[in-house]
């Protein structure tokens, strides 16, 4: 592996665990065992390290966030469009958990982060689409494919900020990887009006495997 390729890799690693606020570059280069000069000669500081692992982690999203060009869309298609966006959430979750921190820091990846939105709520418009197209969706107007959008976006993006806004600092428990994946179980709640009632069956079921325990404390 490449050295540059490690290094991004480590400081993703130590910003998911630790909090990027929490890591320096001399912090990356002592985990990986390499003087501070040689990680500078690959990265001038932990901006850009920051803006090419966003780089990465569009492009994952941009590779599974596409309607299928040599088949009709299927029910399982939904959840696997919503299992690979909770899956990169969880494996880039420094980026969501600290996300104004981030942009207000640096104006390219503010303005890369906001093409990167635009990109996906549009994906997510097409997504819909298909699924009307294949009758899984009731037939929606412009207006409200672009809410649905809109609102799929706002629960997948600050999902993680609310887990940690209404649990304790360091409550393991509730921030985990299936907490995370509880947001699929709240999508698909979100977009049960507008299935069909034949397939809703199904949808349901499906659903029902990302339910995760009460996620709203009672106390």
């Amino acid at each position: 592996m490449k050295t540059k390729d490690r290094i991004i890799l480590a400081s993703l690693d130590l910003f998911n665990e630790k909090g990027e606020r929490n890591i320096s570059t001399n912090h990356i280069a002592a985990h990986l065992n390499m003087s501070p000069g040689n990680l500078y000669y690959h990265f001038r500081n932990k901006s850009d390290i920051i803006y090419e692992i966003f780089k990465n982690y569009r492009l994952l999203v941009e590779t599974y966030l596409k309607v299928p060009d040599n088949r009709v869309i299927q029910v399982h298609d939904l959840i696997a469009y919503l299992d690979s966006v909770f899956n990169g959430l969880w494996a880039y979750r420094f980026l969501h958990r600290d996300l104004e921190h981030l942009l207000a820091n640096d104006e390219r990846l503010r303005a890369e982060y906001r093409l990167f939105t635009l990109y996906c709520l549009s994906s997510i418009k097409q997504i819909s689409k298909a699924m009307e197209d294949s009758e899984i969706y009731v037939p929606l107007r412009e207006d409200q494919r672009d809410s649905t959008a809109l609102n799929t976006w706002l629960i997948v993006t600050n999902w993680m900020t609310f887990l940690k806004s209404v649990h304790e600092e360091g409550d393991e428990r509730i921030v985990n990887r299936e907490a995370i994946k509880h947001g699929v179980f709240l999508v698909l709640d979100y977009f049960t009006p507008y299935i069909r009632e034949d397939k809703r069956e199904t949808i349901l079921a499906l659903q029902d495997e990302y339910r995760f325990g009460n996620i709203i404390p009672l106390a």
